[in-house]
């Protein structure tokens, strides 16, 4: 049975959700099939996105193509990867094509197309404010809603370091513009700053561009001693995997956030097919074509600070990890940033802030993703994409993306879900005898 709207007046959810990117997007396509939990996504944006701004020919997805919205949590959902492919008429095709990866440009159209499909995603909606008073009242620039539950699953925003953010635009810019903005970049000055996956694909597309439309010099700086690969082995992605999740999650906050720093290549370094390509093509430009000077690698590096040319252009000043009491000087037309991306502040949530427990910068959350508070046990605010601190390196990423909107549709439903076998490691320590006693 549909639930019942607790009271009269607006038009009433068990559950609204603020934001439809990925994170909300297999939320939405698990709730699907549950008709005891009404629900309604909205998202600002005038039509669905998803690194709109990074689709450059070639780029693939970093994670197998089951890490999709709700294959490893609802194996027949009609919202899979696979179900988007039979329902366009191409699933052999895409067998035969025997990619090594899903190109990334594919997997956008996918999500875009599980948006699409649901009656229950609406784009062009910015959510106001939430309130509580016994249910959440939910205001948007097109209407007033109530909840019992809201989930907020609104992505995160290009990042920059502060003292770039005033100078920003058409030739210092974050790479989500790239598309558009490194589309002109023929005999000119390029500085790329970043040495994860962003960072060597915007490399890797300017370095490949035709002898007419080369920029005159790249040079790619990285904080990182060297361009590091990605750290895919088997038992590393057991870090992805739920049950090491919850593991993560019962640690203290010191512990976790070690890990992270850690362990940050496990999500952050770059393909190995990436740094394969990039090498043979700096192979192929210095020794081959005789274009010796088109590229600076300059791995080992802090970016200082990016400042106006005193002719033009930019002026980015460096300090080399190993020679901290020196600093170097590097002449650019055009400065991209591949420095990632934070969670998009949630402002809409000022009226009941006060009521929200932290950890830390972020949200306190429990074992399903719900935000601690002083109000009722079954009135909720869940977050989504946004415990990175507190669920690991693996919360902003695709691959427990199905799992973490499995719990949560599981709590708002009240049923136990299912859950998959632990990992092979046993990560948890187990009480040994006490020293001396018997064995």
């Amino acid at each position: 049975m549909a639930h019942e709207p607790i009271r009269s007046g607006p038009a009433h959810y068990r559950c609204l959700g603020v934001g439809a990117g990925p994170a909300n997007l297999s939320l939405a396509s698990l709730l699907h099939g549950r008709p005891e939990v009404n629900h309604l996504f909205v998202d600002r944006k005038e039509r669905f996105s998803w690194h709109d701004g990074q689709q450059l020919p070639g780029n693939t997805l970093q994670v197998s193509l089951f890490k999709d919205l709700v294959t490893l949590a609802d194996p027949g959902n009609p919202y899979s990867f696979l179900s988007y492919l039979h329902e366009h008429g191409r699933l052999y095709h895409f067998l035969n094509a025997q990619f090594d990866a899903v190109p990334r440009s594919e997997f956008r159209n996918y999500l875009e197309w599980a948006s699409r499909v649901n009656g229950n995603v609406v784009f062009g909606e910015s959510v106001q404010e939430v309130s509580f008073d016994g249910v959440f009242t939910v205001v948007t620039d097109r209407r007033t809603v109530t909840a019992d539950n809201v989930v907020v699953g609104v992505g995160s925003r290009a990042w920059v370091p502060p003292r770039a953010r005033g100078t920003l635009g058409p030739t210092h810019f974050h790479v989500s513009d790239y598309a558009t903005a490194g589309r002109d970049l023929a005999g000119r000055r390029i500085v790329v700053i970043g040495g994860g996956q962003s960072g060597a694909e915007v490399f890797l597309d300017l370095v490949s561009r035709p002898a007419g439309e080369l920029p005159r010099r790249v040079s790619w700086i990285s904080r990182r001693d060297n361009y590091f690969p990605i750290d895919d082995s088997p038992f590393t992605n057991d870090y992805y995997m739920p049950s090491y999740a919850d593991y993560f999650y019962g640690l203290d906050r010191e512990t976790r956030h070690a890990f992270n720093e850690r362990h940050v290549l496990t999500s952050d370094g770059i393909s190995e097919s990436t740094l394969r390509d990039v090498y043979q093509r700096v192979y192929l430009h210095r020794f081959v074509e005789g274009n010796v000077d088109l590229v600076g690698l300059h791995p080992g590096r802090e970016v200082l600070d990016v400042a106006p040319g005193v002719y033009g252009g930019w002026q980015v000043s460096a300090r080399h990890n190993d020679h901290p009491d020196s600093t170097e000087l590097f002449e650019a037309d055009v400065v991209i940033w591949a420095t990632g991306f934070r969670p998009t502040p949630m402002d809409f949530l000022a009226p009941v802030a006060d009521r929200l427990e932290h950890d830390g910068d972020e949200l306190r959350i429990d074992e399903d993703y719900a935000v601690y508070w002083d109000g009722p046990e079954d009135r909720r605010i869940f977050v989504q994409n946004a415990a990175r601190g507190q669920r690991g390196l693996a919360d902003p990423n695709l691959s427990l993306n199905a799992w973490r909107s499995g719990r949560i549709a599981d709590r708002l439903s009240k049923v136990a879900g299912n859950e998959q076998m632990p990992s092979f490691i046993e990560w948890a320590s187990k009480p040994g005898p006490r020293a001396g006693g018997a064995s």
